[in-house]
């Protein structure tokens, strides 16, 4: 996660690419554009959460939008994308969800299955730590899925483990400020320490 914020500006205004439509999209939408945004990452993993969060956390602390919403719209986006993972794992099942990561750019079959021995080993647990795992964030909701987990159970448990990693994300970047990059710097390291 480092490369998406290495060399670029600490002001949000001067982004470009990626980085700056998720500032755009904020700066147009608020927290519902960080929920959005969120959503988006959990289903399609190329929008970076490294990026759209802190940056929101930033804004928040630029008194743009409060700090408890941002975190709370940023968790509520987590749990919709995750909904929607739940229910393509559910409805797919393994064999045609396989063929589906196949195709999918920036997807291999080797993360499907690591999501999958995680949940295997781990159960319901690896629902709520499986949030602040790379890769395994977005795809764990696949094997609950197909697991048929109960709903309720997946989405409490979504919701909190979201709630804590966003939080974390969102508030290094409201008390790091203009050093908000410095978030997506130390990623890598706390990922790979987690892991």
């Amino acid at each position: 996660a480092a490369w998406l914020v290495e060399g670029v500006s600490a002001d949000p205004s001067e982004l470009t690419g990626l980085a700056g439509w998720v500032v755009d999209v904020i700066a147009a939408l608020g927290p519902v554009g960080v929920g959005g945004l969120v959503a988006l990452e959990t289903v399609f993993p190329p929008v970076p959460s490294e990026v759209v969060l802190p940056v929101a956390g930033f804004l928040a602390g630029q008194g743009e939008m409060g700090l408890g919403t941002t975190i709370v719209s940023a968790t509520a986006g987590s749990v919709l994308g995750a909904v929607v993972l739940y229910w393509l794992g559910a409805r797919l099942g393994r064999r045609r969800l396989r063929r589906a990561a196949d195709r999918m750019p920036l997807v291999d079959r080797g993360d499907l299955d690591r999501a999958e021995s995680w949940f295997g080993r781990h159960g319901h647990t690896a629902v709520l730590t499986g949030r602040v795992i790379p890769v395994v964030r977005s795809l764990v909701s696949l094997p609950a899925g197909l697991e048929r987990m109960p709903v309720p159970l997946f989405v409490a448990l979504t919701a909190l483990g979201s709630a804590v990693y966003n939080g974390v994300l969102v508030g290094a970047g409201y008390l790091l400020g203009e050093r908000w990059t410095d978030v997506g710097r130390w990623s890598d390291v706390v990922n790979l320490v987690v892991v």
